[in-house]
């Protein structure tokens, strides 16, 4: 049962990291696909390292997959923030369908949050 559990939950990490993959494919600018790029790959491999620790109970790894995890919850966000400033300080423009940018108007005012 524990294995058909962690066949499932594997399962639905795959398809949460494809689907973000087409996201990536789909987003009209950097800002766009670095968002769904990284909430994918977060929750997918999550999802699909928590498979993998209910689809294999005995072998005893659970120790690292929570490692990873803990690992991966840390730094996705905080990588995926750099990028975006790094690329907003770059030039890189958004879309012309974005409605705000907040980040341009905080450095005109020179206020950081």
């Amino acid at each position: 049962m524990m294995e058909l559990t962690g066949s499932i939950i594997t399962l639905t990490g795959s398809i949460v990291l494809f689907l973000g993959a087409l996201g990536i494919l789909r987003m009209p600018d950097v800002y766009n696909r670095m968002q769904t790029g990284t909430k994918a790959t977060t929750l997918g491999t999550v999802l699909f390292l928590i498979g993998v620790s209910f689809g294999h109970p005995g072998c005893g790894c659970q120790g690292k997959i929570l490692i990873l995890i803990v690992f991966i919850l840390a730094t996705n966000p905080v990588s995926s923030n750099a990028l975006a400033r790094a690329a907003h300080t770059a030039g890189i423009k958004l879309t012309d369908r974005s409605v705000k940018d907040d980040l341009k108007d905080d450095t005109e005012t020179g206020e950081e949050k």
